[in-house]
């Protein structure tokens, strides 16, 4: 079975076909294409109603799709899922808070089973090894682990993100539902410009991250994420330069993540 009819048969539309699934895929992607972000986060509060969860990070340009999300009737009792990896900046902690009380979100917070301390005493500082093995682990343990979990504990079987295409090489690829790892992802802002997210939020007054006048325009942790340099993109900050993505928006092949807590 494929990765795409496991996403639809297994979790998101249970008891159809292999075909059939496939083929309601193809149509939801059809019914979301043309559809404003704030329609396409809709259509999937009404297709999936309290199996639906957002997901953020609390980034640069976290507030306009939480703004959205909140815009709607049944936003503010959606789950709104931050994975915090115990190793993000203060000012990330700081811009939680004024967004999750300044929208009213329903703030739902990952974390992994080992502390970071206890996952430093096993394993070192995996981020500093320049191995991508390790930091692949270290992504695991501390995002698409915990992140997987939560899931399963809400019955989450679709998920958006604010991801956008122009963001990594693997986003150029994406569509505006995906499956991943046996749920639907949506992506609402996938086709979003860089001036499309600043005039958003200039007319919505939402508040920047701490950091992004400081010249960050895209933050993560606080060890793999740094101010933009001069030839550089926002992701060739992140993660040493070894990876452009954590993990959280790529398939994993079967058996791979959900690690239990003795690692």
């Amino acid at each position: 079975m494929t990765e795409t009819s496991d996403a639809m048969v297994g979790t998101a539309v249970p008891g159809q076909t292999e075909t059939s699934a496939d083929e309601g895929l193809a149509a939801f992607r059809a019914d979301l294409d043309g559809l404003s972000p704030q329609q396409r986060l809709a259509w999937a509060l009404d297709t999936y109603s309290e199996s639906f969860a957002l997901t953020t990070s609390f980034g640069i340009q976290s507030a306009v799709l939480l703004h959205m999300l909140s815009s709607l009737p049944a936003g503010r009792q959606t789950p709104v899922i931050w994975v915090d990896t115990g190793y993000l900046p203060a000012e990330t902690y700081q811009y939680a808070e004024t967004l999750t009380d300044g929208l009213g979100i329903q703030l739902v917070v990952a974390q992994g089973q080992l502390s970071p301390a206890r996952m430093e005493a096993l394993h070192g500082r995996l981020w500093e090894t320049g191995d991508v093995a390790d930091l692949e682990l270290y992504h695991r343990i501390r995002k698409v682990d915990p992140l997987e979990q939560t899931f399963s504990s809400l019955g989450v079987r679709c998920w958006a993100s604010g991801v956008r295409r122009k963001q990594t090489d693997h986003r150029q690829s994406m569509t505006w539902l995906d499956p991943i790892r046996g749920r639907l992802a949506l992506h609402p802002l996938l086709d979003w410009t860089n001036k499309d997210v600043y005039y958003y939020m200039q007319e919505h007054d939402l508040p920047q991250h701490p950091l992004f006048e400081q010249g960050y325009s895209t933050v993560g942790d606080w060890h793999s994420s740094g101010p933009d340099a001069a030839g550089q993109s926002g992701r060739d900050t992140r993660f040493g330069g070894l990876k452009q993505e954590c993990g959280i928006h790529v398939p994993q092949p079967a058996g791979e993540g959900m690690m239990g807590d003795g690692i």
